[in-house]
């Protein structure tokens, strides 16, 4: 990923009421070294994130990514984001977004061990191409995350509701998956259940009926799923949230994984079982997903 463009945010507090945070942005060089060698995200992973995709210059859901970014603050004891500001930073990154399908990362840090805090910045790249992933699917492998459905509520300081910088387990994960000679992962709970993919959302269709695993502190939940939901409710299907077991995403009649920049990605096979692909259902969805979403 070739970065594009990148600013700094010097964080304002949330109860700021300036209307115009121009003077706190410090447009940076993406390709040249910017953070100290003490930043606590690269020291220790200790911050937060959101990706937001980018369709010809207009960032997709931002208030979304905005809201699930002031959530995991909380949940880190970090400093609350002013929603202003970075929408107005989101902004003025996408206006230097070219033609086609970008992906804008927001970035809040502890900060500096035994310094300022925190840290904040902006940047924008091109997006891969994931053309083939929506068009030809992706085949999965279900793995043990190593913890209950009920593990948030029973220790919150795993942090299992917040979107951390702290990714190794999730690419991990999607290693191991392709070592499995697969493309991507879904966990599933020690105690049975279906929880998400590393970096996505999963959705599954029993007939009319579009069903997603229910919210918990151990499941992130996801813009885009959100997002496809309220599609698939406008156009007459069920939406449901409900506990899903392992040996049901085989039985479905489709499933995808979703997320902010690949969208849907049609799962093909779960743990060698083949699974049927929409082809059209799944042309509709990214459609939908490609086009202006606020």
């Amino acid at each position: 990923m070739a970065w594009s463009f990148a600013l700094v945010i010097d964080p304002a507090a949330a109860d700021d009421p300036r209307t115009d945070f121009a003077d706190t942005f410090t447009v940076i060089d993406p390709t040249a070294p910017a953070l100290s060698v003490g930043e606590l995200s690269t020291q220790r992973g200790d911050g937060i994130f959101e990706s937001i995709g980018v369709v010809d210059g207009h960032p997709q859901e931002v208030d979304a990514h905005l809201e699930r970014l002031v959530h995991s603050a909380e949940l880190c004891d970090l400093p609350v984001p002013h929603l202003a500001q970075w929408r107005q930073a989101v902004k003025t990154v996408a206006d230097a977004a070219d033609p086609g399908e970008s992906v804008i990362k927001l970035i809040l840090s502890r900060g500096v061990e035994h310094g300022p805090t925190p840290t904040a910045w902006v940047t924008l790249a091109r997006a891969a191409d994931n053309t083939r992933p929506r068009t030809e699917g992706i085949r999965v492998v279900q793995l043990d995350r190593g913890y209950g459905v009920n593990a948030s509520a029973d220790a919150p300081w795993l942090l299992l509701g917040a979107k951390t910088l702290s990714y190794a387990v999730n690419m991990a994960a999607i290693r191991e998956a392709k070592r499995r000679g697969a493309d991507d992962a879904v966990f599933v709970s020690s105690d049975g259940y279906v929880l998400e993919g590393p970096t996505s959302s999963i959705v599954l269709r029993f007939g009319d009926v579009f069903v997603t695993p229910e919210p918990s502190g151990g499941i992130l939940h996801g813009t885009t799923q959100l997002s496809l939901f309220a599609y698939l409710e406008a156009e007459g299907y069920a939406t449901q949230y409900r506990r899903v077991l392992p040996a049901e995403l085989a039985e479905a009649d489709a499933a995808w994984l979703v997320s902010s920049i690949r969208l849907a990605a049609p799962i093909t096979s779960v743990d060698g079982v083949d699974l049927a692909l929409d082809r059209d259902l799944t042309a509709s969805i990214n459609a939908y997903l490609l086009s202006p979403r606020d």
